[in-house]
């Protein structure tokens, strides 16, 4: 049989198999699922008849394919498909022109850029090229799921919301994923082709990089460590200290598209946090066909002792002298697989996190965890389930050294950790919460006996209050960046005496990490508390102190401490994310393809002094420019005033996207807003 041409019948397999966002140019099939092309056949050609004429398919991938590592498959083409392996059957069209081949590929095969040939006795035909992806629609693949909506969400969503500030104060950032982007699929098949475990050993350790038996070993553990440099040539750097010119701060990235195109162009992107190591690497995987999600962890132990406590000293002025820490808010990626390492009861979600924060088997990655055994305690599962179990439900001790070098326990808590775990809700920007997915309700378990004393003590019981001296910290509403307002020491006596106390309230600017900057306020007093009551020390918080100190988190962390007569230690923190203004963003019209369509930009200036060097940068998905990115400048912007600004874009596809606008000054930094934009034709 001599034909020819082949068609790839590319529009039609893409749309079919889920990948057509990302273009008509080429074959993207996901495996597990047949898909056709069309042979055309020359005018003299001998019939063709199946069972007759011997055909057979070539699919390899990788530098060195090989039978044995299945990155080399030959399959002949038969009367029928088998859904589990490389199978392929033909139909001739009543014309005898051309003959359709339907192909379906094992569900466990190697992901990747494929070759396709033809042979027929000696003869030898390139048929083009295509690329695997794995597939959350097929029943015999690894990543199945079984929700459509939930497809639609975790593989093909291309923008959501990223959850940041503390348990008390969250906020949605919106983040653009871009997976589907002309370029980033190839990017994404870089870095799983840079993975320095496969460029030592090529030829033997490809298939075990990307095959089902080990599919949660690379994409869950591999995966991760290429998003962080630390080891390797990966993604991003990460900085948690003085931002440098040589990079771009964390805050400034509004998705993944500009890092991975700027890593693809010129190795590790300057610089990354939490948030953006794993926005990328969901980014990453929805790409290659894996359902993913991003997970803001709040109150997130960092258990550097690994003994599943976090364990403050503090010594009598205050000071922290220990290495745990809480992080305000962690942020990774939950992705969904099956775990043939550990068996059925551990499928579903797989915790991974490739922000570099200690290492595992001696590189910084961290996962897969399997979300199940995380809940459950069984911490003997891999991988660093200690870890994220710690993260999540550490218990949290706090501790007084006294100037004699003696240290006595003032404070345990089993609740302070792993608070209002969050994702985006399937189909909308709301927030979910998933805590009881990480652990049992906080609290199930009386923490102590009550006192068998009078009326007093039991109301207590009932509130739920500790007897003796109560200390907390005491904020207000509407605390606006350039504000000045006051925070509260509040102490109040449960117990049947009067008290006298040394009262401390501190000040200091924070970042989300939990690493404290410079101070911005102190103050002290006497407070005499009757039984049963509560008096309060102010501290007063002026813009002029924490202005110059503050990052661009807006954090402040405040605490207090208090001794009483007896030299009882009471001790107190809390965390305030000031608000900042809102971007107001207003379409003049509507959005239609290839037609200008302009955005009036507004953002009032809440601070006590003029912003200068101020900038609007706007983005979206084909939206504004081939980098999804435009600025514009304004010079300055009194006091109580408003800047102002006008862009106009031309959308280039029609359907639903959003516009992102960040707002940037001097002053104030990466202020962020966005709206959803309906492009009709």
């Amino acid at each position: 049989m001599a034909f020819v041409r082949c068609d790839l019948n590319i529009e039609n397999n893409n749309r079919s198999h889920h990948t057509e966002l990302n273009g008509v140019e080429r074959l993207i099939v996901r495996r597990g699922q047949t898909f056709t092309i069309i042979l055309y056949l020359k005018p003299d050609s001998p019939e063709f008849r199946i069972g007759r004429t011997k055909l057979t398919l070539i699919a390899e991938t990788g530098p060195s394919p090989r039978r044995q590592s299945d990155t080399k498959v030959s399959f002949s083409v038969g009367d029928s498909t088998v859904d589990t392996e490389w199978s392929a059957s033909a139909i001739t069209d009543p014309s005898g022109n051309t003959v359709s081949v339907c192909i379906n590929s094992s569900p466990d095969s190697p992901i990747g850029l494929y070759s396709l040939t033809l042979t027929q006795g000696k003869q030898e035909t390139n048929l083009g090229q295509f690329v695997l992806l794995f597939n959350a629609w097929c029943s015999n693949d690894a990543v199945y799921m079984r929700n459509e909506k939930k497809r639609q969400e975790y593989v093909l969503a291309q923008t959501g919301q990223v959850y940041r500030g503390t348990h008390k104060r969250i906020r949605g950032k919106p983040w653009n994923f871009a997976q589907f982007e002309p370029g980033i699929l190839d990017i994404c098949l870089k870095i799983l082709d840079e993975n320095p475990k496969f460029l030592s050993n090529a030829d033997k350790d490809y298939f075990s990089l990307i095959s089902l038996s080990s599919i949660w070993t690379w994409t869950l553990s591999q995966l991760p460590r290429e998003i962080n440099s630390n080891d390797d040539n990966g993604v991003l750097v990460g900085n948690w200290g003085e931002i440098s010119d040589d990079g771009v701060h964390p805050g400034e990235w509004i998705g993944s598209e500009d890092i991975l195109r700027q890593w693809a162009e010129s190795g590790p992107v300057r610089y990354g946090q939490c948030w953006v190591f794993a926005a990328v690497a969901c980014t990453v995987s929805r790409a290659l066909g894996i359902p993913c999600r991003v997970v803001t962890n709040f109150g997130s132990a960092h258990d550097v002792d690994a003994n599943l406590l976090i364990e403050f000293v503090f010594n009598t002025d205050g000071e922290l002298i220990s290495d745990d820490s809480i992080w305000n808010f962690h942020v990774w990626v939950e992705s969904w697989m099956t775990r043939p390492d550990l068996g059925i009861k551990y499928d579903g979600w797989q915790i991974s996190d490739p922000t570099p924060q200690e290492t595992s088997n001696g590189v910084f990655c961290c996962g897969p965890a399997s979300l199940t055994a995380t809940k459950e305690g069984e911490l003997t599962t891999v991988y660093d389930t200690p870890f994220v179990f710690a993260e999540v439900n550490a218990d949290v001790v706090t501790k007084l050294q006294l100037s004699t070098g003696k240290i006595l326990t003032v404070r345990e808590s089993t609740s302070s950790v792993g608070r209002s775990i969050s994702t985006k809700a399937v189909g909308s920007d709301e927030r979910r919460d998933i805590t009881h997915k990480y652990k049992y309700p906080e609290g199930s378990k009386k923490e102590r006996q009550v006192y068998e004393k009078a009326q007093h003590h039991n109301k207590l019981q009932q509130r739920g209050e500790k007897p003796g001296l109560n200390l907390k910290i005491k904020l207000i509403d509407n605390m606006v960046m350039g504000s000045d307002f006051d925070v509260y020491a509040l102490l109040k006596n449960n117990s049947m005496e009067s008290k006298t106390c040394n009262v401390k309230i501190f000040a200091k600017a924070v970042q989300y990490n939990g690493k404290r900057g410079k101070p911005c306020g102190y103050a002290s007093g006497k407070l005499e508390v009757p039984p049963g009551e509560e008096r309060r020390l102010p501290l007063r918080l002026m813009y002029d102190t924490y202005g110059p100190v503050i990052t661009s988190d807006l954090m402040i962390q405040v605490s207090s401490i208090t001794f009483d007569e007896s030299s009882n230690y009471h001790r107190a923190e809390k965390t305030i994310v000031l608000d900042e203004p809102e971007v107001e963003i207003k379409l003049m019209g509507r959005a239609r393809v290839n037609k200008p369509v302009t955005a009036e930009l507004r953002i009032k200036n809440t601070l006590p002094e003029p912003l200068k060097n101020c900038s609007f940068t706007v983005g979206g998905r084909r939206l504004a420019c081939r980098r999804s990115s435009s600025v514009m400048y304004v010079l300055s912007v009194h006091i109580q005033s408003e800047a102002k600004g006008r862009v106009v874009f031309r959308p280039t596809i029609a359907g639903p996207t959003v516009l992102t606008v960040k707002f940037n000054s001097n002053k104030l930094r990466n202020i962020k807003g966005s709206v959803k934009v309906d492009v009709t034709y």
